[in-house]
């Protein structure tokens, strides 16, 4: 194996880095985060950084680079505190990756793209049309990463949907369904494939296959 020593790092240029740093830790959740501004000027951006923070209340986090320059997507945030989280499939990772572009506050990534803006139930920020599973969330709080400047956003999460039979009975989404992708560093997108389910691990038991039994729709 190669051996990198925290010296070692320090060498390697910083894009290098960079690639490095942010595709060893494996594969990333890969959405489109929704806001829209006060004066009504939507905004989308790719991030591979939203994860799960708790069920009971619904919490998702996701991660806001250093505010050392514009950050659209968390000024729509402080202004209105309303955004979405919207899967990324198969069909959409190329136009969504082309969101990371540095279009200017008054310019949508919606009209730079083939995305469709999607309102509904009285929600102030913007639904990607095309995405299998949207999430309306509101601003609950951040905490900045004193280390390097970056920002943990909290959200609470309001409204979930979900394209038909995605879900098993039990709720549980099988994404591989609707070709959710994933990412690997900042510009690697990935199919994953649903290999196995298995049961609450349980001390001296083999886990056996959820799939093979009743969960499965």
């Amino acid at each position: 194996m190669e051996h990198y020593t925290s010296i070692d790092l320090e060498q390697i240029p910083s894009r290098q880095r960079a690639h490095m740093m942010n595709s060893i830790s494996g594969y990333k959740s890969a959405n489109l985060i929704g806001t829209c501004s006060r004066e009504g000027t939507s905004n989308l951006a790719v991030f591979n950084s939203v994860f799960h923070l708790g069920s009971n209340p619904a919490f998702l986090g996701f991660i806001m680079r250093p505010l050392t320059v514009e950050r659209h997507t968390y000024d729509n945030i402080k202004s209105t505190s309303k955004y979405t989280i919207n899967a990324i499939t198969q069909e959409m990772y190329r136009e969504a990756h082309h969101t990371s572009a540095k279009y200017t506050e008054n310019e949508s990534e919606f009209s730079a793209t083939s995305f469709e803006e999607s309102y509904k139930d009285g929600f102030l920020a913007p639904y990607v049309r095309q995405s299998p599973i949207q999430i309306g969330c509101r601003y609950v709080n951040e905490y900045t990463i004193e280390e390097n400047g970056c920002i943990l956003i909290v959200g609470a999460v309001e409204h979930v949907y979900v394209v038909s039979g995605l879900l098993h009975d039990d709720h549980w989404a099988q994404l591989d369904r609707a070709n959710v992708m994933s990412i690997i560093g900042l510009d690697g997108y990935a199919l994953p494939q649903l290999e196995d389910r298995l049961d609450y691990a349980r001390p001296n038991q083999t886990p056996k296959s959820l799939l093979d039994g009743t969960q499965e729709s």
